[in-house]
């Protein structure tokens, strides 16, 4: 692919002024310490920060010495001198931050690109990649024009897709040889966005609007009447004004015959327990020579989960296993104003939770 050169760097010390807060984002450079094993975590919010915390301290998710590595470039729609905050205030010695910055081009995501040599460094001292979910991906990125897409932070999105694409490679460039060839248990696990953006980074395309290309429907009021499975965020609260409405749905996956879900999450039924689902998208056309489709919505229009063919440690899921509030009772919430009041947690029951903590239980042998 022939296109302006994609122009990324690690964050330069620029001032003696500054550079407390610049140290304290600039990891790689200062404190990396190569007798550790480090974890990446795209888009470090203090949420996403909070997030793996719960799933460690409530022994969900067991990393034992392993670090973490918030990697995010510099322009993307977070202050994340709330994430330098909550680090240093709260004493986390094993979370850190990589501030990235430069210039992008669409053109360059998918070729080798001036950060070429930076993303090698990330991957050969890290053990792999967790991708959390957020905004729409720009369609340009997937070479299709806006219809639907609801694009906040764009520069975020260029970030994790051309390092995820350096990682597995893609369609879009065959040639390329992702880094993954030097180390194929690497692992990449995606949730909601980060799935779509494993999608993408490979040559897929995404369903800008699920109500609208697989069930034509625009008005509010007819998709409400939908069966709920087939919802894959709340509409009511797009309906009615109220705190007490939540913005997701919970709604079952159907599990493809004798594969990831049965034989690696161990989950011998045909159908999942309900899952926390938050997203107007969907992966539309998949590179099926690299992915295989292990869940779809029960109605089988929406691809909820996926594994790559050749690295196993790599696999997504559109719904939402990380959230805190399916491990315990936290507020208590309505689907629509006739629903009864609820926990998340109460939501998918004790088959849920099972099923959702044989999952970390997969994550965590990625480590091994």
């Amino acid at each position: 692919m022939i296109g302006k050169k994609l122009i990324i760097q690690f964050v330069l010390v620029l001032s003696l002024l500054f550079s407390g807060i610049v140290s304290a984002q600039n990891f790689f450079n200062t404190d990396y310490d190569p007798n550790k094993s480090y974890i990446l975590l795209a888009h470090p919010t203090v949420q996403n920060i909070k997030t793996v915390q719960y799933l460690i301290e409530n022994q969900i998710w067991f990393v034992g010495e392993t670090e973490f590595i918030g990697i995010y470039f510099y322009s993307e729609n977070y202050d994340y001198n709330k994430s330098i905050r909550y680090i240093r205030d709260n004493e986390l010695e094993t979370f850190h931050l990589q501030r990235l910055t430069g210039t992008f081009f669409l053109e360059s995501l998918y070729e080798e690109n001036d950060f070429s040599s930076n993303f090698n460094v990330m991957f050969e001292q890290s053990k792999g990649l967790i991708l959390f979910g957020g905004p729409d991906i720009q369609p340009e990125a997937y070479g299709e024009e806006n219809t639907k897409s609801i694009v906040t932070d764009p520069d975020r999105h260029l970030l994790e897709l051309s390092y995820v694409f350096h990682l597995l490679g893609g369609k879009q460039n065959p040639d390329f040889v992702p880094l993954l060839e030097k180390n194929p248990r690497y692992f990449v696990i995606g949730f909601c966005l980060g799935m779509q953006t494993m999608n993408v980074a490979t040559g897929g395309t995404m369903i800008q609007d699920i109500p609208l290309e697989l069930y034509n429907l625009t008005d509010t009021t007819a998709i409400v009447e939908m069966d709920q499975d087939k919802l894959h965020r709340n509409y009511w609260q797009e309906i009615f004004d109220s705190e007490q409405l939540m913005s997701v749905n919970f709604h079952p996956l159907k599990l493809n015959d004798d594969g990831f879900f049965r034989k690696e999450i161990k989950w011998k039924q045909p159908v999942s327990p309900p899952v926390l689902s938050s997203h107007h998208q969907a992966i539309e056309n998949i590179c099926e020579d690299r992915w295989e489709v292990t869940a779809t919505s029960v109605d089988g229009k929406v691809i909820e989960a996926i594994r790559h063919k050749k690295y196993p440690h790599v696999f997504g899921f559109q719904f939402h296993p990380e959230v805190p509030a399916l491990y315990e009772n936290m507020d208590s919430l309505r689907f629509s104003p006739s629903d009864p009041l609820r926990s998340y947690h109460q939501r998918i029951g004790k088959a849920g939770v099972k099923f959702h903590k044989n999952i970390w239980k997969r994550i965590t042998k990625t480590l091994d």
